[in-house]
């Protein structure tokens, strides 16, 4: 297809190094990742791929909806953390679940949009029901059972796995566990006639429409056991941010969300023009999950080495441990994503904090600078600062 004449053709050029590339290429890309083709002159050496979009991923198509994940596998800069984006489908009787089942890993999890029924229970058999809505979190840890299913309206959510070479296809299923038990141990197990299991499915189900759930009062009555001593669900809309010049921050961690022990995330809103400051990370790497806007990052990753990614609504960013780095908003909207992490806490290191800590006249003596520069240090972290007028 022709570019249309009003849009130039990017090319791989910065002042006068670089030349054009006469193909072929893809140009889509190319207009997407404008610090890949021609990175910013200060990206030095060899980085890992830091970026990877869910676009980009295979994404499993089922009766009631769909999944696709970054794992390891699409990223391997990313050990430690692995993402699944899933769609359960809406309908007036009926709506998708994602059938009942556990894993090996912790799952956290963002809604995105819409309303699930999440239903669980731990190791003493207590219970949980909840209703979660767009930017409601839960945490499930590993090993645990639990199930979600859609409200009419239908939902999306993206899950995070607390290792990176989690596949939301090595899920413990239970149609799949009873689809490979013999039929004589399942009844003798529930204690039932064979015949009262002829109908059982006979591979997994995974993601299928079910009637909507009952209400939440009806379903929320815990058993004997009682309920789980800490809610798996939490409300991060609910929270008041911590305002900065140039956006806000929402934390979820151990701290306020004492479920989740093992994953601590940030929602964070920039607005254009604005800066997540130059600031590293001290106990974790950092995942990313880009929900809207567009934004440049450059990491730095010691001995000189730095590469600067583009993302968009929809891709997933990584940040190895302890590197630096920034996140811009590079749009005329409204930046929202978030940082996760494998950590109970949520940790961060702010440069200007650090240098506004530090004795003056030795930064100075490091960056050569003046008194006046020294003035705009500030000992509180800025976290997200704002465009320069």
């Amino acid at each position: 297809m022709a570019e249309p004449l009003s849009q130039p053709m990017p090319q791989p050029q910065r002042g006068a190094d670089g030349g054009t590339d006469t193909g072929p290429r893809n140009v889509a890309l190319d207009r997407q990742n404008p610090d890949l083709l021609a990175p910013p002159a200060t990206d030095h050496g060899t980085l890992p791929n830091l970026w990877f979009p869910f676009s980009a991923a295979h994404n499993r198509l089922e009766s009631a909806g769909w999944a696709r994940e970054v794992t390891a596998l699409e990223l391997p800069s990313s050990p430690t953390l692995a993402g699944v984006n899933m769609r359960l489908n809406p309908g007036q009787t009926e709506s998708g679940v994602r059938e009942l089942h556990w894993h090996k890993q912790a799952e956290w999890a963002y809604m995105i949009s819409g309303r699930a029924r999440l239903t669980a229970i731990d190791q003493e058999g207590r219970t949980f029901a909840d209703d979660v809505a767009q930017g409601d979190l839960w945490y499930f840890p590993a090993g645990l059972p639990h199930g979600i299913q859609a409200h009419a309206e239908g939902c999306e959510f993206l899950l995070v796995f607390d290792d990176g070479s989690f596949s939301e296809n090595d899920t413990f299923l239970l149609t799949d566990w009873l689809a490979h038990t013999p039929r004589s141990v399942i009844a003798k197990n529930f204690g039932v006639p064979e015949e009262l299991l002829k109908d059982l499915p006979t591979k997994e189900k995974y993601i299928f429409p079910a009637p909507l759930p009952a209400p939440l009062a009806e379903v929320n009555q815990p058993g004997p056991q009682g309920a789980v001593p800490q809610p798996f669900s939490y409300k991060l809309s609910a929270q008041a941010p911590q305002e900065a010049t140039g956006g806000q921050v929402r934390i979820a961690d151990s701290r306020n969300f004492l479920a989740s022990t093992t994953i601590a995330a940030a929602l964070v809103e920039v607005a254009p023009g604005g800066l997540r400051e130059l600031h590293w990370h001290p106990n974790a790497d950092e995942w990313q999950y880009y929900i809207e806007g567009q934004a440049r990052m450059t990491v730095f990753a010691s001995g000189g080495k730095a590469r600067t990614f583009d993302y968009r609504a929809g891709d997933v960013g990584a940040v190895p441990f302890a590197m630096g780095h920034y996140i811009e908003n590079t749009g005329n909207t409204t930046l929202r994503f978030l940082e996760v992490f494998k950590s109970d806490r949520f940790a961060d290191v702010s440069l200007t904090q650090w240098l506004a800590l530090t004795p003056p006249a030795l930064v100075k003596a490091h960056l050569n600078v003046s008194d006046e520069f020294i003035a705009h240090l500030q000992k509180v972290k800025p976290v997200v600062v704002k465009a320069q007028s």
